[in-house]
Parts: C-alpha cells; structure tokens; sequence
C-alpha cells in the first residue's frame, strides 16, 4: 500500500465532509442549546416546577452522551454515513411525538430520550470522522465543523421564537423535527474513508511476517477496517481518566446558561423579543470564539491542553459574573463573553482529547468520554447538596433546576455552573503535569539507552587497543 494511503488526507473531499458535519452539528446541538426557548411553554402547558420541566433537557443531554459508545461501536461495525442517517431519523422521531404532548413522562421519552439518541447517533460520528479526514489541520477542521451548531444557533433563536408564536410550542416541536430530517442529506455526503489513519493500528498487526507472501498483507492492508474492537482498557489510562473527570464537570455547566438564560431574562422583566435575540448573541460570538481559536492552534503556537485550561477559566469567571446583570445591556455584555469563551473551550477540546489517546484509539476514547461525561447531566457533585443542606435527598441525579428551585433564584445555577468549571481546570492542570512527568521519563530513558549503547562500543575500542 502506498504511504499517502495510510495517512489523512487533510483536505481534498475532507472539506466536504466538514461542511456535512457543520450541517449536522447546526441540526441537533443547536437545537438543544435554543430548546430553552420552550422552557417556559412547556412548564406553564403542565404546570411543573422548574426542576421537574428541566428533565426534559436532562434526559436529552444524557441519553447524547449515554448513546456515544453505541455509535462509535456501530460506526466500527458499519460506516458513519449509516449511523448518521439512523441518527437523523431518531431525532426526527422524538420532535414528531413531542408534537402529541400528552404529559411530562411523554416528553421525557420522546423529545428527552429519542432526541437524545438521534442527536448522539448524528453528532458522535460526524465529529469523528472530521478528526480521521484531518491530522495537521485538524483542530481548524473540527473547529469549523463545531461551528454549525453557532450559525443554526444564531437563526433558530428567533425562528423557534416565531414558530411558537405562530403554531404553538407543540407545532413548532413538528416542523423543527422536519427540519431535522435533513441531518439524513449530511450524512449521506460522509463518504467512508477506509485508508484513513484508522489502518494505523491494523498496519502494525498485518505486517509481513518471516515466511508469509507480501501479497497476502497487501490484501489485508487495503480491506476496510469493520470489525474494530471498541477499547474499553482505555479506563485504565490516568491520562484519560483524568479528561474524563473535566468532561463530568464541564457537562454539568455548559447546558446551564442556554437552559436558564431565557427565563433568567423573563425574571428582570425583559420583554420576549429581546430575549430571543440573547440567544443569537450567544451564537454570534459562540461562532468567532470557534473559528478564532481553531485558527489560533492551528498555529501550533501554544500547546492544546495550556489553550483549553486559559479557555475554561475564563468561562468560568464570565458565568460568574453573569447573574450580576440587572437589565438587557449588561445581560447582553455578559452574555457575549460567556458564548465568546464556550466557543474557544468547545473548538478545542475534542483535538486534546485525540492528542492524549492517540488516533488509533480515538473512536473508542471518543465514545467512552462521552459515556463517562453523561454523568455530569445527571449526577451532582456533593457541593450541590452541602450548599443548600440537602440532606433528605440522595443525590443520584442531578437537574440544574433543582437547585434554582431551592434557592428561589435563577443565579444560583450560574454560580453553581461557574465553581463546577473552575474545579475541571485543576484536573486538566494534573493532566498537564502527568504528561510532562511522563515526556522526562520518556526523554531520561532514551538518554539512557544511548548511553548504553555507546558504552559497550568504548569498551570493545579500549580492549582492542590493549590487544596491539
């Protein structure tokens, strides 16, 4: 097989793939990120608390994280045009159903738990196969395709504004699951890439042996790798467990200001209108922190994992100082530094994640970190309960509204989402230090090696003089 094969192609049909993605990525996170703006419907239709309608968006985000290592194991399987198509159609599936509305349980299972599953079986194989297109410039690559969700974003706001006004929030659950039906055309463009850096791993096991034809592994090496194990060891990595562990934290704040920034809004007497254009704000300069920041480690300038710990604790002090907002302007402002921060911190972190497995293992680490991260949807961290003295209730599941609903305020979910952030950066500090302990080790015994090398050389040189 010749060399240029077995490597990515970092471009050529690649872009058309990374359009594709951009298209997916728009037709389901940004549908989740804008689905605040039905929040307040849906809780008034049936008369819930505010935890108890956050389920909803709990469950979603849950079932997304919890459906990654059933994709990536189906993406080995199959292709990823095929998972992403299943994908579509269950996306399409949960808003239809929404659509009948009958109770709260109703919208758990279809616009929590089908959308969920369609939104993990789209975005999980979209954003995987970009990484495998791309090695050089694959952090501009998958900035770009993350990107998607910003400039969906930035319409759908005041669109689904629009359509609730228009149809209802029931009818416009309908047409929006329509829409999602073309995440199907997206992944029909997903062309299978079978001499993709996928083969790496494969290579290293079919080389030629002593005595076995050439012919014989040219034949292997050249078959579509489809029957790839998904890597479970990889738990057993610190390095990866440790990103795990900021992925749980992270996953608990990100959803926190699209989820809460509408009705906050509503709570300082900001008409609807204006609200709406809050969320395009937030996908405005969503949009630039993603492309600015691709394009800036696309530079190779600073190292990726020092770029994702300045991102997150920027974030994390934007979200803080976001409740301190008293009216449309300052809410605004704040706003935007938060969308301008998620978006550097979300450009990025997929590529860490491949620069600390490697791309031979980055289909399973990818699902499994999706897997381990759902738990920051649903489980809260022992802060939650100790702040607000929750002694009575076993936390083993965690919704953002539970805690506005004690507190009476929703800031408290922006202060929540803010600590949690700052708590994931000093576990990507760790992993930082890990990995630096491991590259001396690494460089220490090469210096070693070659010192032993060298030495027997010397010794023989000396002996032979002796000999004269």
């Amino acid at each position: 097989m010749q060399a240029e094969d077995s490597n990515p192609p970092d471009g050529g049909y690649g872009w058309v793939v990374v359009v594709s993605a951009f298209m997916v990525m728009g037709l389901t996170v940004a549908v989740l990120k804008t689905f605040g703006l039905f929040f307040v419907e849906i809780q008034q239709h049936f008369d819930g608390l505010a935890s108890t309608t956050s389920w909803i968006t709990s469950v979603t985000i849950a079932i997304f994280h919890l459906g990654a290592p059933v994709a990536s194991s189906l993406c080995a399987r199959y292709t990823h045009r095929a998972v992403v198509i299943t994908g579509g159609l269950l996306a399409f599936s949960g808003m239809a159903l929404g659509f009948f509305g009958f109770n709260m349980v109703w919208m758990y299972v279809t616009t929590g738990f089908l959308q969920g599953l369609g939104i993990s079986f789209s975005w999980t194989p979209a954003i995987s196969i970009v990484s495998h297109y791309f090695s050089k410039k694959r952090a501009l690559a998958n900035a770009i395709a993350s990107a998607g969700e910003c400039a969906f974003a930035f319409t759908f706001g005041p669109f689904f504004q629009w359509l609730i006004s228009q149809y209802g929030w029931k009818g416009a659950l309908l047409i929006i699951g329509g829409i999602q039906l073309n995440i199907c055309i997206g992944g029909a463009l997903m062309r299978p890439l079978a001499s993709s850096c996928l083969l790496e791993a494969h290579h290293s096991e079919t080389r030629t042996p002593p005595g076995k034809s050439a012919s014989r592994t040219d034949k292997e090496d050249k078959s579509p790798i489809t029957h790839k194990t998904f890597n479970w060891m990889l738990l057993k990595r610190p390095e990866f467990v440790l990103y795990a562990i900021f992925g749980i934290l992270a996953a608990m704040s990100f959803f926190v200001p699209p989820l809460f920034l509408v009705p906050f809004s509503y709570s300082l007497g900001i008409d609807e209108s204006w609200t709406a254009s809050l969320l395009s704000i937030l996908a405005m300069v969503d949009f630039a922190g993603r492309l600015l920041c691709g394009w800036y480690a696309n530079l190779h300038v600073t190292k990726t994992i020092h770029l994702l710990v300045m991102t997150i604790t920027l974030i994390s002090t934007s979200l803080m100082l976001l409740p301190l907002a008293n009216n449309y302007v300052s809410l605004a402002i704040f706003t935007g530094f938060y969308g301008f921060f998620f978006g550097t911190t979300v450009a990025i972190h997929i590529t860490v994640l491949a620069d600390v497995v490697g791309m031979p293992e980055f289909d399973s680490a990818l699902g499994l970190f999706m897997l381990i991260r759902s738990s920051g949807g649903f489980v809260g961290p022992p802060l939650a309960g100790n702040l607000f003295s929750i002694n009575h209730i076993s936390v083993t599941c965690f919704s953002p509204g539970l805690i506005v609903d004690m507190a009476g305020d929703y800031r408290a979910g922006f202060y929540m989402a803010g600590a949690t952030l700052i708590l994931s950066a000093g576990f990507l500090v760790t992993l930082d230090q890990l990995q630096q302990r491991k590259e001396r080790e690494s460089q220490t015994s090469t210096k070693l090696e070659k010192s032993t090398l060298s030495y027997p050389s010397l010794h023989l040189l000396k002996h032979n003089n002796r000999s004269y």
